[in-house]
């Protein structure tokens, strides 16, 4: 059967870090008080001329050249975020043409911090389908520009980032031993809308809006909602939480991530965390994560690691990868 495989990854970070420190000269908030609650410690923020596009780009640029591909090589581009660089044309179609790309397809998803597990679910179906035979999909998000700094609950919490993966046609022998993505499941449950979204659009109040959230409530329903995407994938391919070698979640809390792998008996020794340098960045967090982990030789060829995450809608999905 058809497998995607990784080939390639990638990320990029704007220029300026902003700590709890810088924070606390802004709002009414200590490092303390951030840390405890969250395990962030600080988070990048995009600057002039940095866009979801440009931070896009850039990322691409890494994955592929450690793919050892160029532009020509890819059929599709998908790009999950919740921060576009334009209502429309799509930033995939942005990132194509900056890429220099002239062919192929390019389109945006939009399942907020989910959206990175969502758009390679969509690309491992377009490679088996045989509609494509490599796929770039890219997470990539700049929140600090749908943030309302005034809010100490969420200005914290966001931070912006991309992170890329080159997906590519390879046969296997349709067993868990083969390399390439072996299952995704993915779920929605839009009742849940009010706890947490953007105040604005172009249908409703014609602004862009900021980031609204009712924190208690979304922190309640995540570990649950994990749990089950995650076991899902388990029953999907006979495998358990003893066989995963790599668990890269969501970087949205250090609670949330603890007691997901905590309720799953995944020990945290297994866990990839970049909340505490990255905060949260919506659907770059993984392939951001991915990258750290991939760059510094946790993640190796052959290992399974299993991605989840949960986002508003709500949506979340899982994820399961052998490298």
């Amino acid at each position: 059967m058809i497998r995607s495989v990784v080939r390639g990854f990638g990320a990029a970070l704007p220029k300026q870090v902003v700590t709890n420190r810088d924070l606390e000269q802004k709002v009414d908030t200590s490092d303390e008080w951030i840390v405890q609650r969250t395990g962030i410690r600080q988070r990048y923020i995009a600057g002039e001329g940095e866009t979801t596009a440009s931070l896009g780009e850039g990322a691409a640029r890494q994955a592929l050249s450690r793919a050892g591909l160029t532009p020509d090589d890819l059929d599709v581009i998908i790009v999950a975020t919740a921060t576009p660089d334009n209502t429309f044309p799509a930033t995939a179609v942005n990132i194509q043409n900056r890429l220099g790309m002239r062919h192929g397809a390019a389109f945006d998803m939009q399942a907020v911090c989910s959206g990175f597990v969502y758009a390679v679910a969509t690309a491992d179906a377009y490679i088996r389908g045989g509609l494509a035979r490599r796929v770039l999909v890219i997470g990539a998000e700049t929140f600090s520009r749908i943030i309302d700094w005034s809010d100490r609950t969420t200005c914290v919490l966001f931070g912006d980032g991309a992170g890329a993966l080159i997906l590519e046609a390879a046969e296997g022998a349709g067993t868990t031993a083969d390399r390439g993505v072996l299952t995704a499941q993915l779920r929605s449950d839009g009742s849940h809308k009010e706890k947490l979204y953007v105040d604005g659009g172009p249908s409703t109040t014609g602004t862009v809006g900021v980031l609204r959230m009712e924190g208690r409530e979304v922190f309640k329903h995540a570990v649950g909602m994990i749990t089950d995407v995650i076991e899902q994938a388990f029953e999907a391919t006979g495998t358990t939480a003893e066989d995963i070698d790599w668990l890269v979640p969501h970087q949205a809390n250090r609670r949330i991530i603890d007691g997901s792998a905590k309720k799953l008996g995944i020990p945290l020794e297994k866990v990839v965390v970049t909340v505490d340098i990255h905060g949260n960045t919506s659907a770059a967090s993984i392939p951001l994560a991915l990258n750290e982990a991939a760059s510094d030789g946790r993640i190796k060829q052959g290992d399974l690691v299993l991605l989840e995450a949960m986002g508003g809608g709500f949506t979340w999905g899982s994820v399961l990868i052998r490298w």
